[in-house]
């Protein structure tokens, strides 16, 4: 049986998954935030999903990494008591 972290070391000597791995992060980033912010509100995807008024496995696709809209990103938002707020930072 091949380790996690050994496949891990592996992929990342592949350059081809390095630039994709990078590519991905804001994604990553997006998906870590929503999640934080829902378990701070102490809340399940189902819960967020009726304050938002769709379904849970739209939800779980949204903390998945999808791009959402910034509407979706701001109903979430406002169903976990937070706003959004945008910054743009050099690349």
């Amino acid at each position: 049986m091949i380790e996690f972290d050994d496949l891990r070391n592996d992929w990342n000597k592949d350059p081809e998954f390095r630039a994709e791995f990078e590519a991905l992060k804001p994604e990553f980033e997006l998906a870590r935030k929503l999640i934080e912010a829902r378990v701070r509100a102490g809340m399940s995807q189902s819960e967020v999903a009726i304050r938002m008024g769709t379904s849970q496995p739209t939800v779980a696709r949204l903390e998945s990494g999808h791009k959402p809209s910034l509407k979706t990103l701001e109903r979430y938002a406002d169903a976990v008591g937070m706003k959004v707020e945008i910054n743009l930072v050099a690349g």
